[in-house]
This record gives C-alpha cells, structure tokens and sequence, in this order.
C-alpha cells in the first residue's frame, strides 16, 4: 500500500466512523458526541440538519431540542439561515433533554450556547448511555470570549467541526460575531440587523475603533 492508498483508507475510516449512522444490527450500541461551532451565519445550524437528516434517513429515531428562549425563526422548529427547518422540541434547561431521550439513536442539539452549563455533563450521561449526540452554537460571544458551555462540549466531544462564515467587510474567512447595535447584555438575539461576521484583523479594526 502506497503514501496515497493508505491516505485514502486513512480518510474513509474517519469518515465512516464520524458520519455514518449506527449500525442498528449491532449488539451494543455506541455513543460519542458531536460538536459544530463557529461564528453567526457561517452554517452550524444547517450541518446540523444535514446529519440529522442523514440519520433518519437511516431508520433512526432521531429527536431535536432548542433553548425556549430561541424563537427568532419559529416557536418550535429549528430553522437555518437558509429557511431549512427541521421539527424540534424547546426546552428551558439542559436535564429537560433527558426526560425525552428514551429509546433514541441520535439527539441533535441547536444553540447550545443557550443553555446551562449542565449540558457537558448530560451530553456525556447521553453517549455514555450509547446515544449520538450532536450539538450546535457559538464557541465565542460577540466580545470574542468563549460561550456558555460550548468550550466544555469540544473538550469532552469525540469529534469537533469549526465553520466559518464570510468577512462582511474584506471577504476573508469569518470566525468572530460582531454586534453592530449598542448594547452590552451577553444574550441579545438578532440577526443580520444586529450581527455581522467578521474575520480576526476586521473584528480588531472594529474593536481598536470602539
């Protein structure tokens, strides 16, 4: 086996072992947790549809939560900045997510930055009972911090994906959310009216201005 044979098996046993579904024949259930983050409008939301939709497609029984608090687009559904939307279920704390996790493959998870810092340790008690889970937000504020407890989830996460947005400024890769409107809560919700996504010298042009 040559340099590029082994690079390609190399890269079918990472992808098969991320991204295809349980194999539901199987004795024993495995679980990990999944992690997709980055800044506003750089497309966390509809990756995370897209395993989802994957997973049912498979014959999976799937279920989807949100944070109550987040009903920019839809009281129940999660909906991506691309419209697509997929039916999901709100709740107001981190342990609701076990109340509906009987008997489920995989639970996807949206705007995790939302809620309580429970949720590193409910993802775990979620794969460790052999469930897969992925979940959704911001990892940095619009000061450029770390989120809630995303930083938590990608340290205990098997596997972590960073997306990025475009520079509404120079065009470049974007990972920082900035805030255009004056107000300094750390939760605001909002979206083109009130965010931009900037790339790291843009976000420090801004930043140096302000």
């Amino acid at each position: 086996m040559d340099v590029s044979q082994f690079l390609i098996f190399l890269w079918r046993v990472i992808v098969e072992d991320m991204f295809l579904e349980q194999d539901k024949g199987k004795n024993t259930r495995k679980g990990w947790v999944e992690v997709i983050v980055g800044s506003m409008f750089s497309g966390k939301t509809e990756e995370l549809i897209r395993r989802l939709n994957r997973a049912r497609i498979a014959k999976l029984k799937v279920e989807i939560f949100k944070p109550a608090i987040d009903i920019r687009y839809d009281q129940e559904d999660v909906v991506s900045h691309n419209e697509n939307t997929i039916r999901s279920t709100p709740v107001e704390s981190s342990e609701q997510i076990l109340l509906y996790a009987n008997n489920v493959d995989v639970i996807g998870i949206d705007e995790a930055q939302f809620l309580d810092t429970q949720l590193g340790d409910v993802c775990n008690q979620l794969a460790n009972s052999g469930v897969r889970v992925i979940v959704a937000g911001l990892d940095m504020d619009f000061q450029g911090r770390p989120f809630g407890s995303i930083p938590h989830l990608m340290a205990i996460a098997e596997y972590v994906t960073k997306v990025h947005a475009i520079c509404m400024r120079c065009g470049s890769l974007a990972h920082f959310s900035h805030r255009t409107i004056e107000n300094k809560n750390l939760v605001v919700l909002g979206e083109t009216e009130s965010y931009e996504p900037l790339c790291r010298e843009c976000y420090c042009k801004v930043k140096d201005k302000n």
